[in-house]
């Protein structure tokens, strides 16, 4: 069978495949106001009609969220708890403004209904929910044509007998619904409730964005879903836990770089995706960094996710003039409609715009050649702006690109340097369609010894989904005050260790490619938030460790606390190979020179070599200046760089 990964960004749609035993790469520019189109435009091209096993990374439920276009969505909570879902918490982002506004919430105020029940904090029913109330509220969101429902109630983490008879109501009579104890089911009840109202919100517009791919697909086809935490899951788990899938194509990405980075023998990356709209760097240490304190649009989302940290600067966003006079980049996009200046329809100038007028993309080399650069568009532009600033239109070319490159600098510094990393022992790992642009430039900056560049850079995120396993995570809250032995608190994962295996079983995994991975969340006693560490024998001290490594001391005579527990069951998939070459070719092939080139570095100009990346060989080794084109990318090798080819024929380049 065909094996197809999709991944959809703001600018492009990206295709990788394998079919007749060899790999195949494709791009087409994303379709904003429907995505599916662009995706299901791909998969014909591929698929020629015949059955795929797809596995698709998709920012539906990003764009919901963001663009404010999910689901019509109600909430049924405890009668007098209805505006927890406002309130949140007392913590604010910006703590001297003055004029600070929160978010509105998902769930508008005409939306919120309580029902007078409840459970108290050790799980025990203590005032019984009668029907009435029930039939009440069902009457109330048929009215207000709630197309779907949040259920969260207190302490259902410890008792969801509640939310399963409203549940059961709501199904009755036909509505979507998602209930906190399924989604979940641990303590603090403003990030679990924000979590499943998310969940409502953008479960709706996924179904219908999945189940439209579906029936477009040949008979015998298999659609998987990424999810954020960089596994995958079944299309029809994805369309009731659509919250999992927010960050998938940046997860992608990570899961492919740390995949093909320790192929190639480098386990310390920093990974760098840059795209058309937003950059996405996060941080490997020899395994990739997870988080259950994620954000979107300000919303806390509590479910598992790659560590990712995002910048709005990528290769569609616009410079302007601010109200102040200085130059800004971002993070306003062109997207692929109208795109870049030199796309043909756009009339602002991007980041993009400015690589080209520098001569740093190669117009009649974009994409293969399937898309044409428009270079000669580029000059009005940019002199109109240029006049406002008083520059000439190289130094504006030259301004935009520094000033892009340093709201990415400082994205780096924040999952590394903050966080108490040195980057110069670290390797930059680029990738998306515009990061080898910048990659070279970045590392400089940070002090970054080298840059790693993969093979098809620019559709990396769609390769990471094709190396990734079915992944389920699950939770729950025990509140144990005192550490147990080992075999004490193991038997407390029983219950997830069954649902974990079933589920994955139900997936269609072989029970011999079933592993489960435990954690716990631990806190020192008086502690308000925990850090996620392995259960080991030996849990304790591993929980002093990662303390002090992550905040700089462990209080070792200070009580611990377990306050969740963590599964992680994963079903091993069957992966492609990458060939390994062994034969050194220390010259680089006639086929592979395409001549020279005027490129503009610093403000003066220099002739770089034009290499065609698909011809160069294991051992291949030449020095900046240089363009590297290749059909999903383009890399820019500045001047006083030495570039080498790796036996995967990664790009290696010492800066």
């Amino acid at each position: 069978m065909i094996i197809v990964g999709v991944d959809t960004g703001g600018t492009f749609t990206d295709f990788i495949y394998r079919k007749d035993g060899k790999w195949g790469v494709y791009k087409i520019l994303s379709t904003p106001h429907n995505p599916a189109e662009a995706v299901l435009k791909g998969l014909e091209y591929i698929l020629e009609g015949k059955p795929g096993n797809i596995t698709h990374g998709s920012t539906v439920a990003t764009n919901a969220i963001l663009e404010k276009k999910g689901a019509n969505t109600a909430l049924i909570t405890n009668k007098g708890f209805e505006d927890v879902i406002e309130i949140g918490r007392q913590n604010r982002k910006n703590l001297y403004d003055l004029y600070y506004q929160k978010n509105k919430p998902l769930v508008p105020s005409s939306m919120k209904f309580g029902i007078d029940c409840r459970v108290n904090a050790n799980g025990e029913v203590v005032k019984d929910i009668k029907i009435e109330d029930i039939e009440k509220v069902i009457d109330k969101l048929k009215a207000f044509e709630a197309e779907s429902v949040a259920v969260c109630f207190l302490f259902s983490f410890l008792n969801s007998e509640h939310e399963k008879i409203v549940g059961e109501y709501l199904r009755k009579h036909g509505f979507h619904y998602c209930l906190s104890s399924e989604i979940l089911p641990e303590f603090r009840e403003y990030e679990r409730l924000s979590t499943t109202v998310i969940n409502a919100y953008v479960s709706p517009k996924m179904d219908r964005y999945i189940s439209h791919i579906k029936d477009n697909l040949t008979e015998g086809s298999k659609l998987r879903i990424m999810q954020s935490n960089g596994g995958i899951i079944s299309a029809e788990v994805a369309m009731t836990e659509s919250v999992r899938t927010i960050l998938s194509g940046p997860a992608g990405g990570a899961v492919g770089a740390f995949e093909i980075g320790k192929m190639a023998g480098f386990e310390k990356l920093i990974t760098f995706d840059m795209g058309g709209t937003s950059s996405d760097v996060a941080l490997i240490d020899g395994g990739l960094p997870l988080t259950v304190e994620s954000e979107i649009d300000g919303f806390p989302v509590k479910v598992p996710m790659i560590d990712i940290h995002t910048v709005g600067a990528g290769g569609g966003s616009i410079a302007y003039k601010d109200e102040g006079g200085a130059l800004r980049v971002g993070p306003i996009s062109a997207g692929a409609d109208p795109g870049p200046i030199c796309y043909g329809k756009g009339e602002q100038i991007t980041v993009t715009d400015a690589n080209l007028y520098l001569g740093r993309l190669i117009p009649d080399h974009f994409l293969g050649g399937r898309m044409k650069l428009d270079r000669d568009r580029l000059e009005k532009y940019f002199d109109s702006l240029a006049k406002e600033f008083g520059l000439s239109k190289v130094e504006l070319a030259e301004g935009v690109l520094e000033v892009a490159n340093t709201n990415m600098e400082r994205a780096i510094r924040v999952i590394s340097v903050e966080r108490g990393y040195n980057p110069s022992e670290f390797t930059l790992f680029s990738f998306g369609g515009a990061g080898g642009m910048h990659a070279a430039f970045l590392a400089k900056l940070l002090g970054i010894p080298r840059v790693f560049v993969p093979k098809n850079p620019g559709i990396l995120s769609a390769i990471g989904m094709i190396l990734s396993d079915i992944i389920k995570d699950y939770s729950k809250t025990i509140m144990l005050k005192e550490a147990l032995n080992f075999d004490e608190l193991k038997s407390y994962f029983a219950e997830l260790e069954k649902q974990g295996v079933e589920d994955l079983l139900n997936e269609g995994i072989e029970k011999e490619n079933i592993t489960l991975e435990l954690y716990l969340d631990m806190r020192y006693f008086g502690q308000s938030y925990e850090i996620i560490v392995p259960f080991t024998e030996d849990y304790v001290n591993t929980f002093h460790e990662y303390h002090k490594r992550l905040y700089g001391y462990a209080n070792y005579d200070k009580r611990v606390e377990i306050v969740n527990l963590r599964l992680r069951a994963r079903g091993k998939m069957e992966k492609p190979e990458f060939e390994r070459k062994t034969k050194r070719v220390e010259k680089i092939s006639e086929q592979a020179l395409l001549g020279d080139t005027k490129v503009i570095f610093d403000g003066k100009e220099a002739t770089a070599k034009v290499i065609n990346r698909d011809f160069l060989q294991y051992g291949n080794k030449f020095e900046g200046p240089a363009i590297v084109i290749e059909y999903s990318s383009t890399i820019v090798i500045p001047p006083n760089s030495l570039v080498e080819v790796d036996p995967f024929e990664n790009l290696i380049i010492n800066v």
